[in-house]
């Protein structure tokens, strides 16, 4: 069977973390068509998450109905889904449930509160443990179905899982005593065909027989009121962020806006824990790259300068190795700039440094942007003035550019050596000879000792 890594961004054929590639079969035709993930149990163990986890998550990435059938393994999804196309979705379930945010590991679980309706993550590899920082549709499902549930409990299906849940409820309650053993499956009207399409996990209780004195009941008690109530609203909850991600992008921008702005209000934005509920928003709404334009808007006023610093770290979040999110807060400075240029209009060569001086812009980005006038933020003479009062420090960025690449090239210089060189500079070196030192032999004549 071929597998691929867990992580697919990394490409060592040697990563320990393996799973199977996703096979998937098509069934059906016409309303009736479905696609079966064949081997979704055997993916799932690898990952270490219920095989009903990723299976969901197509379901809602898709738009489509999911079903499960434990007892035989199959994990359906309804309409005709290519198997790379449910592969590459499933890197979005990995990055989301799976990684360890601070390690990039798949070592992970899934720690759920039903009581406290809050999902938290924890790490074998490092050692991290902290809330999960997605928010999804799916969360709702993990939430009520946690990863310690009996699979087999849930049934073939969601329908049958509640009618299981209701029928063991029923059990506990007493309603599975004798009467209900000797109840006729034709009292009900089709108790045994229930009973027949039930998976052979699946309690069934039988319905009672009815007496003079049986009596039919609601539970008006002020716990079971608020029970019912807190059924009702997390259906809401769970409606309105379906709702949410089927909105135009128009309308999620002015969620996220709303989302920001209250925050923002509430003082609440220097702490570390909300940068990332702002980054998981974004990428719910799926506006992350358009993030920034939005933050501009509420964060930056005159005071620009100060506020630059004061709010880098969250900045840094949408827009660390993205030029797209750049490119958007480059529009949001314009506008920024634009809507208070009395103040800020002599200085936006200043601003621009200071954006990139804390790394929030990247050389590349301000350069491509300095390239072209335009009026997709601000009309076009504000575009242009903007661009002009720009030129100082685009023109210091060009030329610390042209001198970095210069010292390149020096770095690359030979120097060659010439013999001519080397033979006058030996000429110069050579010490002069000495005068011939003359001296007399016995019969008086002088001798030349060099010439010995």
């Amino acid at each position: 069977m071929a597998t691929v890594n867990v992580n697919r961004k990394v490409t060592d054929d040697y990563y320990r973390y393996r799973m199977p590639r996703i096979n998937a079969k098509v069934e059906g035709k016409g309303n009736g068509i479905k696609t079966v993930i064949v081997n979704m149990a055997e993916v799932a163990k690898a990952l270490g998450r219920p095989a009903m986890y990723p299976t969901k998550y197509f379901g809602c990435e898709l738009g489509a109905q999911t079903q499960y059938d434990h007892k035989n393994e199959r994990f359906i999804v309804n309409g005709s889904h290519d198997a790379a196309k449910l592969q590459d979705l499933l890197d979005g379930f990995i990055r989301k449930y799976v990684l360890c945010p601070g390690c990039d590991n798949p070592e992970t679980e899934l720690l759920v509160s039903t009581k406290k309706g809050t999902i938290s993550q924890g790490c074998k590899a490092c050692g991290f443990h902290g809330p999960l920082e997605v928010n999804h549709k799916v969360n709702t499902y993990i939430l009520k179905n946690p990863p310690n549930m009996d699979p087999t409990a849930q049934g073939a299906s969601l329908t049958e899982g509640k009618r299981s849940k209701r029928s063991k409820k029923a059990v506990e309650n007493g309603s599975g005593g004798e009467g209900s053993t000797n109840a006729s499956s034709s009292a009900m009207g089709g108790g045994e065909a229930d009973a027949a399409n039930a998976s052979a996990g699946d309690i069934v209780a039988e319905p009672p027989e009815h007496g003079e004195d049986d009596t039919w009941t609601t539970d008006v008690s002020e716990e079971a009121v608020r029970a019912r109530m807190q059924d009702l609203t997390d259906g809401a909850k769970s409606m309105t962020i379906s709702d949410d991600t089927e909105k135009s992008e128009r309308e999620r921008l002015d969620i996220f806006y709303e989302f920001v702005k209250k925050r923002h209000d509430a003082g609440q934005l220097d702490n570390v824990q909300v940068h990332k509920d702002l980054v998981a928003e974004a990428d719910r709404l799926d506006i992350l790259n358009k993030g920034p334009l939005v933050l501009a808007e509420i964060l930056f006023s005159a005071n620009i300068i100060a506020e630059v610093r004061k709010n880098r770290n969250l900045l840094l979040r949408f827009t660390h190795n993205n030029p797209k999110a750049q490119r958007y807060l480059m529009g949001g400075i314009e506008q920024i700039i634009s809507l208070h240029a009395a103040t800020l209009m002599s200085k936006v060569a200043g601003i621009l440094k200071l954006f990139y001086d804390n790394d929030i812009l990247e050389e590349a980005t301000i350069l491509e942007w300095a390239s072209k006038v335009s009026k997709k933020y601000v009309s076009k003479e504000v575009s242009l003035q903007i661009h002009e009062n720009a030129q100082p420090f685009v023109k210091w960025l060009k030329e610390a550019e042209e001198e970095e690449s210069s010292d390149e090239d020096d770095d690359d210089v030979e120097i060659e050596y010439d013999d001519r060189a080397k033979g006058e500079l030996r000429k110069e070196v050579t010490p002069a000879r000495a005068p011939a030192k003359k001296v007399e032999d016995d019969d008086g004549e002088e001798i030349d000792i060099d010439e010995i």
